[in-house]
């Protein structure tokens, strides 16, 4: 790595950045932390198109941290239905509680207090501080990687680790505005893969998603949304599938041990 291949790196992230970047993306309109923190989230194995509408909608619904510590579960996974991994709506909601009870509905800045939120890991909390708090942090996810392995790594035989790019990060976001950079860098590998390079394989961090038909999660949803209509008794679970009982059993279990679901009197609800 040379200064000069940094400098011709940065030209065209942001030459792309300038000429196509999604500069309208509601989330990028706005500095609030609630609604960076709700965007973060939902934007986690999603793709963008997908979460516009429920963004939009979710916001709609919960317009403050304040409004979705006070909701009700039932209420929360009901608006998030259809977006996928449904136990992010809960994680959301409890970290609404917690900036509410603990931090007086003010969001922390600072990387341990936002990690410590429920549901938020590394990338999120430093996703948080840098799109709402403007913070120079380290944003690694799937198109940065994209982006560093096109244009540094493009051919390597051996899988790269987020430690090894993290020097090449550091030097190309130099005296960069940490929230307008991380927004190219990101649309930039988006474009990058949606112009057919795939090298994701190449990170020591990926891992493949399995398929969603027929997978556990699909019966989790299933029996999600049938639960948003009432408790679910033993006599109704044998109407959603008797062939399918392992499954609907470790699903219950699954999202009992999450917090998402209770059993009460042999009937199961939303908790």
């Amino acid at each position: 790595m040379t200064s000069h291949e940094v400098k011709e790196f940065r030209k065209d992230v942001l030459k792309h950045w300038k000429e196509n970047g999604r500069h309208k993306l509601p989330w990028r309109l706005t500095k609030d932390p609630y609604k960076i923190l709700v965007s973060e989230v939902m934007l986690q194995q999603t793709q963008v198109d997908r979460v516009v509408p429920y963004y939009r909608g979710f916001l709609k619904k919960f317009p403050t941290v304040k409004s979705l510590a006070k909701a009700e579960l039932a209420d929360v996974i009901r608006i998030w239905s259809g977006l996928g991994y449904n136990r992010r709506a809960k994680f959301l909601r409890d970290a609404a509680i917690v900036v509410v009870e603990k931090h007086k509905s003010k969001f922390p800045e600072s990387y341990e207090a936002l990690h410590e939120l429920p549901g938020v890991g590394d990338y999120t909390a430093r996703a948080v501080r840098v799109f709402a708090f403007s913070k120079h942090d380290v944003l690694i996810e799937t198109n940065v990687r994209t982006a560093f392995f096109k244009h540094f790594h493009s051919g390597a035989s051996q899988t790269i680790s987020d430690a090894d790019l993290l020097p090449l990060v550091l030097e190309a976001a130099k005296r960069q505005d940490p929230r307008e950079w991380h927004w190219a860098l990101m649309d930039y590998g988006s474009h990058l893969k949606r112009s057919g390079v795939r090298l994701n394989h190449q990170s020591a961090h990926y891992t493949k998603q399995s398929p969603f038909e027929g997978s556990l999660r699909q019966f989790r949803g299933k029996l999600l949304r049938r639960l948003m209509d009432g408790p679910i008794t033993k006599d109704s679970l044998k109407k959603i599938g008797s062939k399918n009982a392992y499954y609907i059993s470790m699903a219950l279990q699954g999202m009992e041990q999450e917090g998402l679901v209770v059993k009460e009197k042999e009937e199961w609800r939303i908790a």
